[in-house]
C-alpha cells in the first residue's frame, strides 16, 4: 500500500458498477458512452467498453489524446471546445491516428474554427442546467449554418447537470427528454437527420434513454458522497475512497491527513458535510483544510495512526488531485489523464 493518503480502488465494487450501467443502458435500447473524465484511466476505459461501451466521452483534447494512446477509436468531446491552430493540429493528428471523433458546439463561432477538420459535431443544448450550450429553438438554425460552412452536425446533446439535486433526477431526465425531442424536430425541420440524441448524467441515468440513444454518465463508475446522499446508491457501491491516517483526537474529534489537496473541496449547499466515511454512515467531515479533514464521529474514536476510508463528495476532482489507484487486488493504476486540462 502507499503512504496515506492515496486513492483506493475497490475493482470488484467497480467492476459490478460498470456492469450495472451497462444492463441499464441496454434495457431503454440506449447506447453507453461514458464520461471518461471522471476516472481519467486507460485501464479503466478499456473495461468499460469490453462490457459494452460504444466509446468514450472526454472534456479535454488532452483527454482525448491519453485515451487515444491508450486505444480508444471512438471519442466524444463533451464540451463545445474553442479552437485553435495548435488544437487544429491537435485534433487533425487524432483523426489521422485512426480516431472516430465528434466534438461539442453551441455557437457558429466555434463552429467557423471546426471547417476542414474531419470530425462530427453534436449541437449542445441547454436542458434546464444553464451552462453552456443554445436554447432548443436555435438548434436547427445552428445546425444549418454549421452545414453551410461544411460542418457535419451528427445530431445534438445535453447535459442534464440539475439532477445533481436532491429529488431532481426524474425531472432532469424529463426535461433532457424534452430538449432532445424537440431539437430532433429543428435538426429535421432544416433537413438533416441526426445520427445521435446524447444525454445522460449519473444521478438522472435511471429515468433516461426515453428518447436520447446515447447516455453519457460518468461518477457511476465509482460512486461518491453526493450520490449517496442523493439516493443514487447506498455505501456498498461506492468503490473509491481516499485512504487517510488519523493524525489527532483534538476537540474530541477524529483528525485525518486527507484534506482538500487529496479529497478536492466541492461541498453543495444540500450536502452534509465535506464527505463521508466508508464503514461509519453517521460520521460527517465537518471541516476542510488543505491537509486536515475534521470529522464529527460517532461513539469512541480511531486510534492514532489508523485508517479512515474517507468518500469523497466529488470522486472525479479527487481523482485529478491524485497519481495512482491502489487497487484492491493489488498493484496501482495511473490517473494517465490528470490534469489534461486543455
Amino acid at each position: 500500500m502507499g503512504q496515506t493518503p492515496y486513492l483506493r480502488l475497490d475493482v470488484a465494487v467497480m467492476e459490478a458498477n460498470i456492469a450495472a450501467a451497462a444492463t441499464t443502458c441496454a434495457g431503454v435500447g440506449a447506447a453507453l458512452r461514458p464520461h471518461a473524465k471522471t476516472h481519467k484511466c486507460p485501464q479503466i476505459a478499456e473495461r468499460q467498453v469490453s462490457a459494452g461501451a460504444v466509446g468514450l466521452t472526454v472534456a479535454t483534447i488532452g483527454e482525448a489524446e491519453v485515451f487515444a494512446a491508450g486505444g480508444a477509436r471512438d471519442l466524444f468531446i463533451g464540451y463545445p471546445i474553442w479552437v485553435d491552430d495548435d488544437d487544429r493540429s491537435r485534433l487533425s493528428t487524432l483523426v489521422s491516428d485512426g480516431v472516430r471523433l465528434r466534438v461539442g458546439c453551441d455557437s457558429i463561432e466555434a463552429g467557423t474554427r471546426l471547417t476542414g477538420l474531419e470530425l462530427e459535431v453534436l449541437i449542445e443544448l441547454d436542458s434546464g442546467h444553464h451552462r453552456s450550450g443554445v436554447s432548443v429553438e436555435r438548434a436547427g438554425q445552428l445546425a444549418a449554418d454549421l452545414q453551410e460552412l461544411g460542418v457535419t452536425v451528427a445530431g445534438a446533446f445535453t447535459f442534464p447537470g440539475h439532477s445533481y439535486a436532491p429529488g431532481a433526477g426524474a425531472d432532469a431526465a424529463a426535461q433532457e427528454a424534452a430538449a432532445l425531442a424537440q431539437a430532433r424536430d429543428e435538426l429535421r425541420a432544416v433537413g438533416i437527420e441526426p445520427r445521435v440524441l446524447s444525454g445522460g448524467s449519473t444521478p438522472s441515468l435511471a429515468y433516461s434513454g426515453t428518447v436520447a440513444d446515447e447516455l453519457r454518465p460518468g461518477v457511476y463508475v465509482f460512486g461518491d458522497a453526493q450520490q449517496v446522499e442523493l439516493g443514487t446508491i447506498g455505501f456498498d457501491q461506492v468503490a473509491l475512497t481516499v485512504s487517510s491516517t488519523v493524525v489527532s483526537h483534538a476537540g474530541g474529534q477524529v483528525i485525518c491527513n486527507a484534506g482538500s489537496k487529496a479529497l478536492g473541496a466541492d461541498r453543495a449547499h444540500w450536502t452534509s458535510g465535506f464527505g463521508r466515511v466508508l464503514d461509519v454512515p453517521d460520521a460527517r467531515i465537518a471541516a476542510l483544510s488543505e491537509h486536515h479533514a475534521t470529522i464529527d464521529w460517532p461513539g469512541p474514536l480511531p486510534s492514532l495512526g489508523s485508517t479512515v476510508a474517507i468518500v469523497p463528495n466529488h470522486a472525479c476532482n479527487a481523482v485529478n488531485l491524485n497519481e495512482y489507484y491502489q487497487l484492491s487486488t493489488g498493484g496501482r493504476w495511473p490517473v494517465a489523464a490528470r490534469g489534461r486540462n486543455n
